[in-house]
């Protein structure tokens, strides 16, 4: 399957966990509905970002993996005939949780799965806090519309990541994302962090020749402690082609539910024309395996 058309479901998220579901769900209709074979669901999508402050009691939205959540969006998977890629918080023992993406096929069965790898503690994204870091490295997901190479946001910082993903055969670079503005970036801070990681990623797309596939949440999601102002997430899901052109660019404040088609072949000629793959030197790439070179 060369050409494949991927939903992606922007949306806004709240406290009440049964309407987030039922949005996504929703979302997940309406992609199929327009054609899709492969959907894409925003980081955490099943509630707010509760990273924002370290909170004991937030890990009780944690479920286990298979779980509750899971029968949820595979019997959505399967009654909408789609791959989809979710994004949920896994308790995986007592005291011990991941941010992890699951991965359906179309009749529902679990393809695969990923534990987000690199794990931010910044203001309003504590995470560390919540989440251990994945211990099941970059392996991409087989499924019916083909390897999906599947990382949740703060990866999306990684170039490792990316190539390490490529070289296992990913097809499609996926990241499932929340990322906005904390109230107190003044707008400057703002606009280059947001062409920081729109370059970033359309910089995956051109150094490994895929297409790249982000979806990020939208809306403003207030503190609870009430310490900052909150976080406007700022929405922008995109697809990026493997030479880093933009095939889509969501909407910075609106909740959206979109095709896009994508050509998976498009690899081959790109990667004929610019032969990265060939020209790596890899018998002096050794130093990227320590944290510094210098000491």
């Amino acid at each position: 399957m060369s050409v494949v058309k991927v939903g992606l479901v922007q949306q806004t998220c709240s406290g009440d966990k049964k309407a987030n579901v039922e949005k996504s769900i929703r979302g997940i209709a309406e992609c199929a509905a327009q054609g899709a074979q492969l959907v894409v669901l925003q980081e955490l999508h099943c509630g707010i970002y509760f990273c924002q402050a370290e909170d004991t009691g937030m890990f009780d939205l944690a479920e286990p993996i298979p779980g509750p959540d899971t029968e949820v969006f595979s019997a959505a998977a399967r009654e909408h005939g789609v791959v989809l890629v979710s994004s949920l918080f896994e308790k995986r023992a007592p005291g011990l949780y991941h941010n992890t993406a699951v991965v359906f096929e179309k009749d529902g069965s679990i393809a695969g799965k990923y534990r987000k790898m690199h794990i931010p503690d910044d203001p309003a994204y504590y995470e560390k806090f919540y989440f251990t870091p994945g211990d099941m490295g970059f392996q991409p997901i087989k499924t019916s519309v083909g390897t999906l190479g599947v990382l949740v946001c703060w990866d999306q910082w990684y170039p490792e990541a990316a190539r390490l993903m490529a070289l296992a055969g990913a097809e499609i670079l996926i990241y499932p994302t929340a990322i906005g503005w904390e109230s107190s970036d003044e707008q400057a801070e703002k606009s280059r962090q947001h062409d920081a990681w729109f370059t970033i990623q359309r910089g995956h797309a051109v150094a490994n020749g895929l297409p790249v596939i982000t979806v990020n949440r939208v809306g403003q999601e207030p503190d609870w402690t009430g310490v900052t102002g909150g976080i406007q997430f700022w929405g922008q899901s995109f697809v990026a082609g493997p030479q880093g052109e933009i095939l889509h660019l969501g909407s910075v404040d609106l909740e959206e539910n979109v095709v896009i088609t994508i050509d998976k072949a498009r690899t081959e000629s790109v990667r004929r024309i610019w032969p990265f793959f060939r020209d790596r030197r890899i018998d002096y790439y050794g130093g990227l395996t320590k944290r510094y070179l210098n000491d």
